[in-house]
């Protein structure tokens, strides 16, 4: 159990009065008075301040310096009262500045040099030079050991400051993570369901058929957006000691097709193309891709139903690129814009975390395309590493 710092400034109280107590008588052993009645009020007086040094260091110091002063130059032994003192510099030095330190223990080597002086009849003294030597030697080690202690404090305190904001930086990308991922999954899903709704309803009398169509898209859609929202909250509860692994493999590159399809019930002609060879691609790196082509085709669903598309992989020897382009008016509305930015920025957030570049943007020669290219051998940046796009 830890004491409270007045409870252990007691105790040391007490066994300074304790040292008084046993140095006392034997003061005159090395040629100094005796302790009498007033030579133990006074040691009583030196010591007595001690226990509130935390409370106003500076001021107890002098307070201190004073009565000590006082107790030496009455002609007890200085030895027998010299803790106190030493402990006050050590506090001061502890929690003020190294120039106010500094002057403290230059006072108190003063009055430890006076202590000689005024007992230069006493044969048993040391010379002036062993008393000077011993008042800077002792005060400098004292002073030293108290700065030495503000400083790891300091750095302790720094070091806390430091992983704390690390935390909340990383706690700050977490939730980006999973916010990106949150709008990935319902805004491309919903806009689906959404446009193949308003397809239903609006043919659910003439075309019998078509409403069956698009019911069943809108069935497929919903289980797979649920799917995926089941995925990541396996992946939030999962302890990363735990061993947990989620059931269903994360979207990658082979299910864009299934995407394309999807986006084409809805309305929109989507063409898809594969070149190079297909090879595995670190999950993370499919994950991307697979995000950003969704939010690519979800904008043309959302904003150029009329448009058609085009979806091309092109896998390189040491990266892959993905683009999505149409042809529709190739320009960004304002509530795009204005959103806060959750797809736009998303895309570009996500291409940073694995070292790869993007571009957006509408095409010289109309429509609006989104080109994607990642390094194959990416891993996501550490959690405030900045990565050059």
């Amino acid at each position: 159990m830890r004491l409270p710092p007045f409870a252990v400034d007691v105790l040391l109280a007490i066994g300074q009065a304790v040292l008084v107590v046993m140095l006392g008588p034997e003061a005159h052993v090395v040629g100094w008075s005796t302790l009498d009645g007033r030579g133990y009020l006074l040691a009583l007086l030196v010591i007595v301040p001690t226990m509130f040094r935390w409370k106003a260091p500076l001021l107890v110091c002098l307070l201190t310096y004073a009565l000590w002063t006082l107790y030496v130059a009455v002609g007890y032994w200085p030895v027998v009262t010299s803790f106190g003192p030493m402990l006050c510099l050590y506090t001061v030095a502890l929690q003020k500045s190294t120039k106010v330190t500094g002057l403290c223990a230059g006072l108190l080597a003063a009055i430890w040099v006076y202590g000689g002086l005024v007992s230069e009849d006493n044969v048993s003294m040391p010379s002036p030079l062993t008393v000077a030597s011993q008042a800077i030697g002792i005060n400098a080690l004292v002073w030293r050991m108290g700065y030495l202690a503000r400083r790891s404090a300091e750095l302790a305190r720094k070091t806390h400051a430091e992983q704390h904001e690390r935390a909340r930086r990383a706690v700050a990308q977490e939730r980006g993570r999973i916010a990106r991922e949150l709008h990935d999954v319902v805004a491309h899903h919903m806009s689906v369901i959404s446009v193949q709704a308003g397809l239903a309803k609006f043919v659910f009398d003439s075309d019998a058929r078509t409403a069956r169509t698009a019911l069943g898209t809108i069935s497929g859609t919903s289980t797979e957006a649920l799917e995926e929202m089941r995925r990541m909250l396996r992946v939030l509860r999962a302890q990363e000691d735990d061993g947990v692994v989620p059931d269903a493999p994360m979207p990658g590159l082979a299910r864009i097709e299934d995407m394309t399809d999807r986006v084409r019930a809805g309305g929109v002609p989507v063409e898809f193309r594969v070149t190079g060879t297909p090879r595995p691609i670190a999950p993370g790196v499919e994950l991307c891709a697979y995000r950003v082509v969704q939010e690519a085709l979800t904008n043309v669903l959302k904003h150029a139903r009329h448009a058609s598309a085009t979806v091309e992989l092109h896998y390189h020897r040491d990266r892959i690129e993905v683009s999505v382009t149409d042809d529709g008016e190739g320009v960004i509305p304002d509530r795009v814009r204005s959103d806060g930015g959750h797809g736009l920025i998303g895309m570009r957030e996500r291409a940073k975390l694995y070292g790869g570049t993007i571009s957006i943007g509408p095409r010289s020669a109309g429509g609006f395309a989104v080109r994607l290219t990642l390094p194959t051998s990416a891993r996501a940046a550490p959690p405030g590493d900045d990565v050059t796009e």
